[in-house]
């Protein structure tokens, strides 16, 4: 190499950094003994190893080689990968202190900065989780008067679906403006009409991992040790928005897909409806307990959609001493939520759509311990509740009034994600809500 170019001797320098850093610190972790893994390229680390379009893909055929705990690089910065229901049941619940810090990926800590309940870690964290879910039962989660906000919401929704006059629509706007009402009605008191303006640019801004509105909170400047600043009750509640709107819409999205594609499983839906609501009321939740179908196939589409396949990151919170290895404290952890609820050892179809997972041999419900859409231990979804109630009663309510058809052939419609990141997302169709 000519190095008498400035250019070319300053960028050689530069490659000889970022390899003695590489070096470095590949030197200091592995003081720390971590699991094996596939062999690692220097600065590129195990990049050519994992599928950027289906990454928990790649991380799961990588256990089937290097065991359910094994380390992999990116670039520079080793990740330690858990797969199965055992070692991450050992990680996230036995041993859920030890993993329950947030590993700051940069897309995360660029959005938030470290503050709210679901980038930040430790004492804060704590702080600004007894202090959601506190807030989230006081106004009413889990209780029936947010039941009854949801009743109100999918009566809404219902209207809306029913104005498209059975023409071809995407649903996925009027699933998040739904979705989104529901936190509104909590944070805000109130809901808005699905074509309101401010509505329409917080649910823009929602989309876009932007800011959004807020309210005039309580700050704590005389107390050092407090964490309810504006920045953490800001961002929390942005949380309780991106949360709230984009998983639950977006579950609905894969539910009407799967049933339009499948229309003997929307008939039994349609059947056990008929039979425990009727048409003449709305439904409740105390329906659920009498519909095991229903709830069977919408545990099945939250297992199959497995919408956070990797969970979001979590860091080892102090040196851990885990299935004989020792993991450094502020070392990424990835628990693969995929290689659970995709597992061939706890299911047994776990890549089709089977509601009999969910059912015993007399067709009543069954649950799982393998069921983890919602992660588990410390870091478990604060809103599940919220999430399940939402999921039922307006799951429910459409099908109470609409049968939905697909425009295209059923079999022509492709039920697998289109997009593998931090969410899977699944094809965008058109469908058709029939009255019933």
């Amino acid at each position: 190499m000519d190095l008498s170019d400035p250019v070319k001797t300053l960028l050689f320098a530069f490659l000889i950094i970022l390899f003695v850093v590489w070096l470095l610190k590949r030197q200091q972790v592995q003081k720390g003994r971590l699991p094996p893994g596939p062999p690692a390229l220097p600065l590129l680390g195990n990049l050519f190893h994992v599928n950027v379009k289906a990454p928990h893909k790649s991380l799961v055929k990588l256990s089937e080689q290097y065991g359910p705990v094994y380390t992999v690089w990116f670039g520079t910065y080793p990740a330690v990968v858990l797969c199965g229901f055992d070692t991450i049941k050992e990680a996230l619940i036995e041993r859920g202190h030890d993993f329950a810090s947030r590993y700051p990926l940069p897309i995360l800590h660029k959005a938030s900065e470290g503050y709210g309940v679901i980038a930040s870690s430790g004492e804060r964290w704590k702080q600004l989780r007894r202090f959601s879910l506190s807030t989230l039962r006081n106004f009413g989660m889990g209780k029936k008067s947010i039941e009854e906000r949801i009743q109100d919401e999918a009566q809404f929704l219902v209207k809306a679906f029913r104005n498209k006059k059975e023409s071809p629509f995407n649903p996925d706007f009027l699933m998040r403006c739904a979705a989104s009402n529901i936190i509104c009605s909590i944070v805000f008191g109130d809901r808005f009409e699905y074509g309101d303006k401010e509505f329409l640019s917080l649910l823009e801004m929602i989309a876009d991992n932007g800011r959004i509105l807020s309210g005039p909170w309580v700050q704590e400047k005389h107390n050092l040790d407090s964490e309810f600043n504006y920045k953490n009750l800001l961002m929390t509640t942005m949380n309780l928005f991106l949360a709230g709107t984009e998983t639950t819409s977006t579950t609905l999205r894969w539910a009407i897909q799967i049933l339009a594609k499948y229309p003997h499983i929307q008939e039994k839906i349609h059947q056990e409806i008929d039979e425990v609501i009727g048409s003449s009321r709305c439904p409740s939740i105390e329906d659920r307990s009498k519909m095991p179908y229903t709830d069977a196939v919408i545990h099945e589409v939250q297992r199959y959609a497995d919408l956070v396949p990797m969970n979001l990151p979590h860091m080892a919170s102090n040196d851990i001493e885990f299935r004989g290895y020792l993991i450094p404290k502020g070392t990424f952890v990835i628990p693969v939520l995929s290689s659970v609820l995709k597992s061939p050892s706890q299911w047994e179809k776990p890549d089709s759509f089977d509601p009999n997972h969910f059912l015993d041999k007399n067709g009543c419900f069954k649950n799982s311990e393998s069921f983890m859409p919602f992660s588990a231990g410390k870091r478990k979804c604060l809103g599940e509740s919220l999430a399940r109630m939402e999921l039922f009663l307006f799951l429910t309510t459409l099908l109470q009034n609409f049968v939905f058809n697909p425009v295209i052939d059923r079999k022509d419609i492709n039920i697998s994600s289109v997009l593998s990141g931090i969410l899977h997302i699944p094809h965008m169709y058109k469908f058709c809500a029939i009255s019933r």
